[in-house]
């Protein structure tokens, strides 16, 4: 079979233009790897905090550092958009939300909650 070269290739990636749901899934798959990125200093505060008094309070004069104070807020941010997306893909398995016109309204849904997840975070964390 002869290969013809009359197809176009589109290698532009600014002129691509992804549908909501890949956006969507993007995001979920790029939180997991800032999750696992993030648990090693949520885990280092944890450790901290638990050594005793002097280390609890180690850990909360550290997270009053504004650098510290922005890694948590991205944790928590990531982890809250990461647990409605994956509870969208649960459903997903289930069947639901499979369909062109239920799976842009999903995916749009995911990334409005995660955007209240955002804000929400950032009130509780500052």
């Amino acid at each position: 079979m002869a290969m013809t070269q009359d197809r176009q290739v589109n290698l532009d990636l600014k002129t691509i233009r992804f549908p909501i749901m890949a956006i969507s899934s993007i995001i979920h798959r790029v939180t997991g790897v800032i999750m696992f990125l993030g648990a090693f200093v949520v885990m280092a505060l944890l450790g901290m905090s638990l050594q005793g008094e002097q280390g609890f309070q180690a850990a909360l004069d550290a997270k009053s550092n504004p650098l510290v104070a922005f890694c948590l807020w991205g944790f928590v941010s990531v982890l809250g958009y990461h647990f409605i997306a994956g509870i969208k893909h649960l459903a997903m398995d289930l069947g639901h939300f499979e369909t062109l016109e239920s799976a842009p309204v999903a995916a749009r849904f995911t990334l409005i909650a995660g955007a209240v997840v955002v804000v929400l975070s950032g009130v509780w964390v500052w």
